[in-house]
């Protein structure tokens, strides 16, 4: 069973946050943002994980700290769900279109922790919330998860279609990498033998 629960609780944030790795997409999250929840919901949807999440934060502070802390969390389940990583097959992209709005993802459970945000939109606003702030989110989770993150607008304007673009090629990609590989007969994916932290 490649699962994992993980509880982040400091004076900023506290999370609850569960994740299966081979679900069906299946979510019920609760964060007190509307527009991140919303995002989740399409990352457990389009990358057919089931995921659990409540979580509570200083938002009459800023959405920055509950947002990073949110992508700290993903992060830390998905290496947990992951173990030594044997048999995954490591590397995961998509190209995702989304009306006016084209984003690429690519990704490798490197055991590297690496971001590229390669993201500009003239008009970041959705309602309260910037999507700038995914910036944090997907730092934090390439960091805990240790692995080379490559996120890219290749055109776009609507800010939540550019959100929303992103999240669904991240998802697709991260099932692509998390993917069992039969050929591999439960090898780890690595000619050092260890892709574990």
């Amino acid at each position: 069973m490649r699962e994992a629960k993980i509880t982040r609780d400091t004076s900023e944030t506290k999370i609850s946050f569960s994740l299966d790795l081979d679900g069906s997409g299946k979510s019920k999250i609760s964060t007190g943002i509307a527009f991140l929840d919303h995002m989740l919901q399409l990352f457990a949807k389009h990358g057919f994980f089931d995921l659990n999440v409540e979580a509570n934060g200083d938002l009459e502070v800023d959405y920055h700290h509950l947002v990073e802390d949110m992508g700290i969390a993903m992060g830390q389940a998905v290496r947990e769900a992951l173990g030594d990583k044997s048999g995954i097959k490591r590397y995961g992209f998509f190209l995702l279109p989304m009306d006016e709005t084209l984003a690429t993802v690519a990704l490798d459970l490197s055991n590297r922790g690496y971001l590229v945000y390669q993201v500009e939109c003239l008009n970041p606003q959705v309602r309260d919330f910037n999507i700038n702030l995914f910036k944090e989110f997907f730092q934090a989770f390439a960091n805990e998860v240790a692995c080379n993150l490559h996120i890219r607008l290749e055109h776009g304007a609507e800010p939540h279609h550019v959100a929303e673009a992103i999240f669904k090629a991240f998802a697709k990609a991260l099932d692509m990498a998390t993917n069992i590989e039969p050929r591999l007969a439960g090898q780890v994916p690595s000619t050092k033998g260890t892709l574990s932290k």
